[in-house]
């Protein structure tokens, strides 16, 4: 593996789009133009040839003498890439730059305007899947063609673009959600999907098309992350939607979130919940909470998720990470949950509250010592209490166990950035104090809008308020803002306020 592999993964990181290095200056790193910040001393012309190794052939290297160009396709460990390579016309060194993803268009783009070269004709994939692809406006630069693995070529291309999602079924060509935007690649229909999901479903793909169910778990792709796969069958067509997850949880840092949450993973024990809807972030926040406990305190972390999305690493305190995928490892929630408290837990990370039962023992579960991280399907930090009351007949029971054990609410969106490069998080934030306790035991969740209103420095903030501070330091549109708030009129009054 070239050294410039550990580079790259940097730039991923950082959500660069290009990689800029050459003999005597400084490696340089761009996103979508915009200079990233990267702290590496200047490259001589021997560092430089080390970082390339085997990509120096002496092909290319004969072909960029006298200030000539060698440009080639590069799959590294960290994504796909398109690599420019320039000599010097002085003989003083070299240039090369990494553009992620592939940028030329080829053979199956109707944009591109020309025929499929010769090189790439010859790797092209067989009939029964894509040849090539690539992405319409504005990713009509985004094109690649499929190695022999026609699953990891899409994987891999759609990693390189940034996506969060991949959308495939029988007679369909792909598409992928960039920034929350769906994208359609434009080839030739994908035909043999399910032979093509047949390696990572368990059993295959028959059972689901014999029993018409759907089918959930998770795999890996080496150099390119996980996925957490859903399979399905629609209109007697096999589907499939991939969720593409980084390798491991990003640190709460990294996330950039408007809410400071490190405080909650030093809680010795309670409920903390964070909801949203559906492609909100809440598994990815659930998750950098935990790895946030996990580096600050040494604590038996048992997790009960379906399926097992991110890897947890167990920190540099000596704490033990236990992981259960309910219907792998342990039958459902409630067994799980069950188990869970048999074997001496510090912290409990639930995938969701799903039913009476499971709300039931999680709320045992965190008022019996052990800190419990849960995420919720609902639009608000009240309507995330009314939610849990309502799951059981013993609502007055319920709201005793939530007011004594609920310490936080974490209710977020994603929305895309004004200048659409990404998405920014939106937050709410519910922090239970005696006041808002007493509010859910009494039943009048709706006055907790007021409570956090009048709570700014105890750290309550209503998703409008966050909401109206992040049109106003321009980082996204007024529109993207209204059409996420609970309450309209509420957006207007902080903006103008």
């Amino acid at each position: 593996m070239p050294a410039i592999d550990s580079i790259l993964t940097i730039a991923v990181q950082q959500g660069a789009t290009e990689l800029s290095l050459g003999t005597d200056r400084e490696p340089g790193m761009f996103r979508h133009g915009s200079k990233l910040r990267l702290s590496l001393e200047e490259t001589s012309d021997e560092t430089l040839r080390h970082l390339l190794g085997s990509l120096l052939t002496p092909e290319r290297e004969l072909a960029t003498s006298n200030g000539g160009v060698a440009e080639f396709h590069y799959e590294s460990s960290a994504g796909t890439f398109e690599v420019e390579l320039t000599g010097r016309d002085d003989g003083s060194g070299l240039d090369v730059v990494f553009h992620r993803g592939a940028r030329k268009a080829q053979g199956a783009c109707p944009e591109a305007g020309r025929p499929m070269d010769d090189a790439t004709a010859a790797t092209a994939a067989p009939v029964h899947a894509p040849s090539a692809f690539c992405f319409a406006a504005p990713l009509a630069s985004a094109t690649g063609a499929l190695p022999d693995d026609p699953l990891s070529g899409l994987l891999r291309h759609a990693v390189s673009v940034r996506a969060s999602d991949l959308h495939l079924c029988e007679g369909d060509v792909p598409a992928v959600r960039i920034d929350g935007r769906l994208h359609a690649m434009l080839s030739e229909p994908l035909v043999g999907l399910a032979a093509l999901l047949g390696g990572v479903i368990p059993g295959g793909f028959g059972g689901i098309l014999a029993s018409g169910k759907s089918i959930d778990t998770a795999f890996d792709l080496p150099g390119s992350g996980r996925f957490r796969l859903n399979a399905y069958v629609a209109q007697g067509r096999p589907c499939a939607s991939i969720r593409i997850l980084p390798d491991a949880p990003p640190p709460l840092v990294h996330l950039q979130l408007p809410v400071a949450l490190e405080d909650l993973a030093e809680l010795p024990h309670g409920l903390v919940i964070v909801c949203g809807p559906t492609g909100a972030g809440k598994t990815t926040t659930l998750a950098s909470l935990a790895q946030e406990v996990l580096r600050r305190r040494s604590v038996v972390l048992i997790t009960l998720e379906d399926p097992v999305e991110y890897r947890m690493r167990p920190g540099p305190r000596g704490s033990l990470v236990r992981q259960r995928e309910i219907g792998r490892d342990v039958r459902d929630f409630p067994t799980g949950l069950r188990d869970a408290l048999r074997e001496d837990p510090d912290v409990l990370l639930i995938g969701e509250m799903r039913d009476a039962e499971s709300v039931g023992l999680t709320l045992t579960a965190a008022e019996t010592g052990h800190l419990v991280l849960a995420s919720l399907h609902s639009r608000s930090a009240a309507s995330a209490i009314d939610r849990i009351v309502d799951s059981s007949p013993a609502a007055r029971q319920i709201r005793i166990q939530l007011a004594e054990c609920l310490r936080a609410v974490v209710s977020q969106r994603l929305l895309p950035r004004a200048d659409g490069d990404g998405q920014v998080a939106a937050m709410e934030m519910l922090r239970v104090n005696h006041g808002v306790a007493s509010l859910i035991r009494e039943g009048r969740t709706a006055q907790i809008a007021t409570a956090q209103q009048a709570g700014r420095k105890e750290g309550q903030l209503p998703l409008e308020r966050c909401l109206a501070d992040l049109v106003r330091a321009g980082r996204v549109r007024l529109e993207d803002a209204r059409a996420v708030a609970n309450d309209v009129q509420a957006l207007a009054s902080y903006l103008h306020g």
